[in-house]
């Protein structure tokens, strides 16, 4: 698939060690309780809650938690109050990256992401800096062991998807936004286990790191990934398979 990065590689199957649990069920539960919020506790009548709350149960966060995020949300109980803002910036090489944040305290996780990118001799940019690489897209992420790669390709464009790639023990299967939903609510109903349904920042072109570079990339990117307040995390970088990816 055109634009697909290592990194959106790397953390999909990073995203299913169990050693990352907890923080995908934080990240979620930030989600959930800002989607309500934004939208209602209707999962009926919020299409953001709904994906949100799918994604959880397709990660198996525990239905209390994502009960008890509702109510936040909808401030039935107490909770924290988020905000949501996108950081764009460069990493090593230049290379583009886009950070969506839920955060309660705005000034303590800009300071934490511009320490990060200039560790890795990056920095952040202004708004729209980077954002003209990347087109929105819905993604759906499978388990490369729920179905033969043919049957789950066929299953996936006659349910309306745009693109389908096989990478990495898991399948890609990419879709105009606003069908997202309907393809992998068909997929499920097909049978298949979904592990994701997100809408994506992919990137139209790729830019090659190597040596140094590439490991800074991935560094960079894994303590990104590793911040609480960073939801979604995107960039253009590519890299050579052999390159050592440390966990």
């Amino acid at each position: 698939m055109s634009g697909h990065s290592k990194w959106a590689n790397i953390k999909h199957r990073k995203g299913a060690q169990d050693a990352k649990r907890g923080k995908i069920f934080t990240k979620i539960i930030k989600e959930i309780t800002v989607a309500t919020r934004m939208g209602g506790g209707d999962i009926d009548a919020n299409p953001r809650l709904r994906k949100a709350v799918s994604n959880g149960k397709s990660n198996n966060l525990p239905i209390d938690n994502i009960t008890r995020a509702i109510k936040k949300g909808t401030g039935e109980l107490e909770g924290v109050s988020y905000e949501e803002v996108t950081y764009e910036g460069y990493g090593p090489g230049g290379v583009a990256i886009m950070m969506d944040i839920i955060t309660d305290n705005k000034n303590r996780t800009v300071a934490e992401v511009r320490h990060l990118l200039s560790k890795y001799g990056g920095n952040l940019g202004e708004n729209g800096s980077v954002s003209w690489v990347f087109d929105t897209k819905g993604q759906i992420i499978l388990d490369s062991n729920t179905g033969e790669e043919d049957v789950v390709f066929e299953a996936a464009l006659e349910a309306g998807a745009d693109d389908f790639e096989a990478n990495d023990g898991f399948y890609t299967i990419t879709t105009e936004p606003t069908v997202l939903m309907d393809v992998r609510d068909s997929l499920e109903n097909d049978g298949y286990e979904i592990r994701s349904a997100e809408i994506e920042m992919v990137p139209k072109t790729l830019q090659k790191l190597e040596g140094k570079e590439a490991q800074s990339a991935l560094k960079l990117m894994d303590e990104l990934e590793d911040n609480d307040d960073i939801n979604k995390l995107y960039s253009n970088f590519d890299v050579d398979e052999n390159t050592i990816i440390q966990d």
